[in-house]
């Protein structure tokens, strides 16, 4: 019993930098294109100029 007094704080501490961590990803926009990096890899990249050399 002595233990849940010193786990329970702890755990309450945890999930709440959890859910700060949370927000803050979703006001920073990381949630906001979910599908843009899985497709993104699908498309080849642009043709670059090649470089004239002598």
């Amino acid at each position: 019993m002595d233990s849940l007094i010193l786990l329970m704080p702890v755990a309450m501490l945890m999930g709440f930098i959890a859910l700060l961590g949370f927000l803050w990803a979703l006001r920073s926009g990381q949630y906001e294109d979910l599908d843009g990096a899985a497709t993104r890899i699908l498309y080849d990249d642009l043709p670059t100029k090649k470089e004239h050399r002598p």
